[in-house]
């Protein structure tokens, strides 16, 4: 089922954590963080919704590093229920699509919780000083993959922040296959 989460809080402080990666070391919010503002995605490896626009999600996280915007996903699904999104397959993902930024497991979903992370793919783009300034889509794609020619709204929005350290007023949300939470019917 399709979830589509809320309007960005402005101002909203990021929540720290430390989770492991599929490059094998541990990273803290301050380890990803960039000179010029911050994102963190809310991927995993099985959504229609993620898988369609894949290759734009790494294109834009780096054009998006070449602008001094640290930028890392997490994987928070359960995969007890959705074996696709273990560690092990998170690895292959990641190495097989040459992640420019790290890929984390948040096994105990508190990093979900903490962020309210509702989706994925859910956005939360930071500014320098990690106050939330996006909480948008990609773009106009939804389970299949838009036209290429679509406006980068994820892009776009966080070389705003890059460049002003405040995000556009007007955010159209994301959309995508609901965090698998554990114990969740």
């Amino acid at each position: 089922m399709a979830a589509v989460p809320p309007v960005c809080d402005f101002g909203w402080p990021a929540p720290d954590f430390a989770l492991p990666a599929t490059d094998g070391r541990t990273y803290a919010l301050q380890d990803i963080r960039g000179p010029n503002g911050t994102l963190v995605m809310f991927i995993c490896n099985h959504c229609p919704y993620v898988l369609a626009v894949l290759d734009r999600i790494l294109r834009d996280a780096r054009d998006l590093q070449a602008l001094g915007v640290g930028v890392a996903a997490i994987c928070s699904n359960d995969a007890t229920s959705h074996p696709a999104d273990s560690f092990p397959r998170m690895r292959d993902l990641a190495a097989r699509h040459a992640f420019s930024f790290p890929y984390l497991h948040d096994q105990d979903q508190s990093v979900a919780r903490a962020y309210g992370a509702v989706c994925t793919p859910d956005f939360f783009g930071f500014n320098a000083d990690l106050a939330l300034q996006y909480r948008g889509r990609l773009d106009a794609s939804r389970k299949a993959a838009g036209p290429t020619d679509l406006r980068r709204d994820l892009f776009e929005a966080m070389k705003q922040v890059a460049q002003t350290g405040a995000g556009p007023r007007d955010q159209t949300p994301s959309m995508g296959c609901s965090i698998k939470w554990k114990g969740a019917a």
